[in-house]
């Protein structure tokens, strides 16, 4: 796809702009989409009274605390010792290598928005549990780097920029981790050899689950299309790149599974989040970050389209393309408008 050069004032499309998906709305931070439950007596349950309108999920959702036990036990363990809750997020790798889904290589209006309202929502817990929140947003990007076909010295960048987005905003309420923080000043390949050999389960374990756990192998499928639509470089059939895709896949999920006993070894009291759909009572708790028509979307596998009232989702780049305008921030491509 070749690069545009663009400015607020004068980018314009090129085509009659399609009708926009139809979305899944969340609200914004400080505007309840569900009645608290009266369940919601407890600290604890209040804490996750303030998640659940968020809850990223693969079926059908409960607004009940009590439909949330695990969570419930995780928040628990700080609000009985009067500590601030602390809440991980394994994502914000990298950006996707499709230039069809997404601006580049740095973050831009997606990671923005997404980081913004993380640091929000742990505001609002010092609402109702004066102590409050801190998120660690575990960038996961270098863990499996290599299987998704982008350099670490990109995964770097990303982290950077990400950190110097974090202290620009003052999001104060947001801290960091990658790979980089742990096994000292060992190369990225060997540091991900150590955590896989530490904590990966074995590939065939995954293969068998996938055909016994639904949960683990719409996983499957979701990163298996994925690595599809960001393999560039294929030279064989289509056919031939599903695959070798579907292997990398089993790959992909061992390695973020490693991840995450990686994050909860050094932080064995967390409330675990997930960016992937979770299903009520499941140990980590989905969380969306922005409105998309896909509930796999992330911000670094799509852009940010602004609409003309104001609401900012999330679309691939070549959709967005079509129906805004491009916009720069500090001299950087950022998002769409919509036109």
């Amino acid at each position: 796809m070749p690069t545009l050069s663009v400015s607020v004032d004068t980018a314009v499309p090129t085509s009659p702009a399609p009708p926009l998906p139809p979305v899944r709305t969340a609200p914004p931070i400080g505007t309840p989409a569900l009645v608290p439950s009266p369940a919601a007596t407890t600290v604890e349950a209040r804490v996750l009274n303030l998640l659940l309108p968020y809850h990223r999920t693969s079926g059908p959702g409960s607004p009940d605390p009590a439909d949330h036990p695990e969570q419930l036990r995780q928040i628990r363990q700080f609000t009985d010792a009067g500590e601030p809750i602390v809440l991980t997020l394994p994502g914000f790798p990298c950006k996707s290598p499709n230039p069809a889904k997404v601006l580049g290589h740095l973050p831009d209006e997606g990671e923005r928005l997404s980081l913004g309202f993380l640091d929000r929502l742990c505001a609002r817990v010092a609402e109702v549990y004066e102590p409050g929140a801190r998120m660690l947003i575990c960038s996961d990007g270098h863990i499996f780097g290599d299987l998704i076909r982008v350099p670490d010295p990109l995964i770097d960048a990303y982290g950077d920029a990400l950190r110097d987005l974090i202290r620009g905003a003052g999001l104060t309420r947001l801290d960091t981790f990658d790979l980089r923080d742990v096994h000292g000043d060992l190369d990225h390949d060997t540091k991900r050899r150590l955590v896989t050999e530490a904590f990966a389960p074995s590939v065939p374990s995954l293969r068998e689950l996938a055909r016994t756990d639904e949960e683990t192998a719409r996983l499957y499928r979701g990163i298996t299309r994925f690595l599809v639509e960001d393999t560039a470089d294929f030279t064989g059939t289509r056919s031939a790149l599903q695959r070798e895709c579907r292997t990398r896949a089993y790959g992909v999920i061992a390695r973020s599974r490693a991840w995450g006993d990686l994050i909860a070894h050094h932080h064995p009291r967390s409330v675990r989040l997930s960016i992937h759909p979770q299903r009520p009572g499941s140990e980590k708790f989905g969380i969306r970050l922005l409105e998309a028509a896909d509930a796999w979307a992330t911000p670094w596998h799509t852009v940010v389209l602004r609409t003309r009232g104001g609401a900012a989702r999330l679309m691939r780049r070549e959709d967005a393309e079509r129906v805004g305008r491009l916009v720069l921030r500090d001299g950087r491509p950022s998002h769409y408008e919509e036109v």
